[in-house]
């Protein structure tokens, strides 16, 4: 067998270092001068960043566009008068106010607790939708308790205290999901402030398409 020649051997190690390169990339920042957020998750740290291959794709999870509507509507960019509308940067300075020690805010995963075991964001507590939501059979003392022991409410003689409660930062799926929108109204018809309620409304969908990280499960 005739032994490679010099051009062979140059052209075979440019090929391998560039499959090398298409799969390492070029670094993928969450801002430019940021690689990764530190969070903390259940008590544990955890660090925030991008998937770094430059050919990573969305999940299959996410990577369907036409959901039947309804129930899968669009969500318009604007929920309620003043009630904030924010996206992944404004999500990740909260977590990382938590992380820090902030206990005043609370970012809130507003789904199901199937979709929550396939991933959600670091930091975030599962509280879903349903559980706010006389319609589904939330009764008055189990949404009371969600409101004093997780949202910082305060009850006396039957009015509620609103002075101490967490800004809390909501997401779903997406927009095209109603989960957390859901809890948003039920929250404004508690009187909970609107400018204590943030809506991250790209959610899970918009998270997976940057290739931001999750984490199983939630809680």
């Amino acid at each position: 067998m005739a032994k490679p020649t010099l051009i062979a051997v140059t052209l075979m190690a440019a090929s391998m270092a560039l499959s090398v390169n298409a799969i390492a990339g070029k670094p993928v920042a969450i801002v430019k001068g940021m690689m990764d957020a530190e969070v903390v998750h259940k008590g544990k740290k955890v660090k925030i960043s991008r998937n770094q291959n430059n050919k990573n794709t969305v999940k299959a999870s996410f990577a369907k566009t036409s959901r039947p509507c309804p129930p899968f509507c669009i969500q318009p960019s604007t929920l309620s008068p003043g009630v904030e509308t924010i996206g992944e940067i404004e999500v990740i300075n909260y977590l990382k106010k938590m992380a820090a020690g902030d206990s005043s805010i609370l970012v809130v995963d507003s789904r199901t607790p199937d979709w929550v075991k396939k991933g959600t964001i670091p930091g975030a507590k599962n509280i879903p939708w349903t559980k706010l939501n006389p319609a589904k059979g939330a009764d008055p003392v189990s949404i009371m308790e969600i409101m004093e022991n997780e949202f910082g409410v305060t009850e006396s003689e039957g009015l509620l205290n609103f002075s101490k409660a967490k800004t809390l930062v909501l997401f779903c799926n997406g927009m095209w999901c109603g989960q957390s929108p859901n809890n948003i109204k039920n929250l404004l018809k508690f009187g909970y402030p609107a400018h204590k309620i943030k809506w991250y409304r790209g959610g899970m969908q918009d998270w997976e398409i940057l290739g931001l990280s999750t984490v199983k499960g939630g809680g």
